[in-house]
Order: structure tokens, then C-alpha cells, then sequence
């Protein structure tokens, strides 16, 4: 379990871990290895190699960047993502949860692998905004700058970073969490595979309910998390 912790605030990975687009992005995929004749995946393929940087899961896929470069995949990929941009819906269960974590005077913030402008979209979208008092995405469509956003964020913030939680779905979101010297734990419901996520010996929730269920039993008073 997380070691006896007072908590202030909590990180927000967004895809995956809030928003339920697991399936688009299988979809969104497979259109461009159809493209290329590539072996298309389904789901339980994808949470097993799903991984950053995504140009070492494209290579996964079959994708020969000495033929075409990634930025041309990768730019397709994100085409058709974006075609359906707003039809993932949020895991169930993620108001009651920023509800309650809310109400506990718990601070928090969303710190993503998207594009700044999508994830302001998704959050004005759903209408989450007034849940976090940052949303941050990165500059770019290739999911690449994560650390270094959270590096800054974890500078800028006036809490003590052991009082800070990071909640993120991917392996990546760990090597973040244990970049920026806060505590993670990882819910399996996004991008990858439970046995993935548990072989990093990280703290590892089905899902948002499970997670849920620890904090109310958790957190008695101000934000304090015990075993």
C-alpha cells in the first residue's frame, strides 16, 4: 500500500486514466496498418505494447521508419483520432470521484501527453474545468514532453511534492511521477495491461472505483492517506 502520506494535491493523467478512449485509439491505429498492410490489433494486443516514446510502439506495429518517417504515421494516427475527437466518453465514476477528492480540499491538476489544445477541449468539453486549478498538455501531436511538463509544474507548485500524488494509467506515467520525486499509482483501465502495470511494483487499482474506495477509507481528516 502507499506508505502514510499527508496529500494536497493530485496529478491527472487525462487519456486513459479519465477519458475512455482505449477503443478509439485501437481504431485510429489500425486504420493506418490496413493502409500499409500491416496486421491490424485489437485491444488486448494493444495493452500489451502500448508504451512511450510511441515511435517504439509503432516499431512494434510493423511501421519501417527508413521507409516512411514517423512524423507521417504519427500525423495520420492523430487525423483519425481527431475525426472522432469527441466521442470517447469519461470513465465511469471520474464527477463523483474529482467530486469527492474536491470536497476532501484536495487540490488538483491534469498533466497529459496531448496536445494543450485538445486537452483544454476535452476538459471544457466534459465540463471539468472548474475541477483543477492547471490543465497541462504538451506542444506537440507525437506525445513527446511529459517529463519535462511535469518537472515544471512540480517547481512551480507551493506544495510539498511528498504531498502530491500523481494517478496515471501507462508505465510512462510512473517514469514521470518518479522523474518529478512524487508518489504514483496506476489504474488499469486505460492504455495498458494490469500484469504490465504490476510487474513495476508500483501500486496498481482495477479501476477509479477501486481507487475511490481506498481514499474514502483513507483519507479521515485534511488529506491525510494511511495503509
Amino acid at each position: 500500500m502507499i506508505a502514510s502520506m499527508e496529500l494536497n494535491h493530485i496529478i491527472w493523467d487525462w487519456n486513459g486514466t479519465l477519458l475512455d478512449d482505449r477503443w478509439l485509439c485501437v481504431d485510429a491505429i489500425n486504420k493506418s496498418l490496413l493502409l500499409r498492410n500491416l496486421p491490424v490489433i485489437d485491444e488486448n494486443r494493444y495493452l500489451e505494447i502500448f508504451c512511450f516514446p510511441v515511435e517504439k510502439y509503432y516499431l512494434k506495429l510493423g511501421f519501417d521508419f527508413e521507409k516512411e518517417p514517423f512524423t507521417i504515421s504519427g500525423s495520420e494516427f492523430i487525423k483519425n483520432y481527431n475525426s472522432r475527437f469527441h466521442e470517447p466518453k469519461l470513465h465511469e465514476g471520474v464527477n463523483h470521484l474529482l467530486d469527492f477528492v474536491k470536497t476532501e480540499g484536495i487540490t488538483q491538476s491534469i498533466l497529459s501527453a496531448g496536445k494543450q489544445e485538445y486537452v483544454d477541449d476535452w476538459v471544457i468539453y466534459h465540463q471539468l474545468k472548474d475541477y483543477f486549478i492547471k490543465v497541462l498538455g504538451i506542444d506537440n501531436h507525437y506525445a513527446s514532453g511529459k517529463t519535462t511538463l511535469g518537472m515544471k509544474w512540480i517547481n512551480e507548485m507551493e506544495y510539498d511534492p511528498d504531498k502530491v500524488l500523481m494517478v496515471g494509467d501507462t508505465l510512462h506515467d510512473l517514469e514521470v511521477a518518479n522523474a518529478m520525486g512524487i508518489k504514483c499509482v496506476l489504474v488499469a483501465q486505460g492504455h495498458t495491461s494490469y500484469t504490465r502495470l504490476r510487474d513495476t511494483g508500483a501500486f496498481v487499482f482495477n479501476d477509479l472505483f477501486e481507487f475511490k474506495s481506498y481514499l474514502q477509507n483513507s483519507l479521515p481528516v485534511n488529506g491525510s492517506i494511511g495503509t
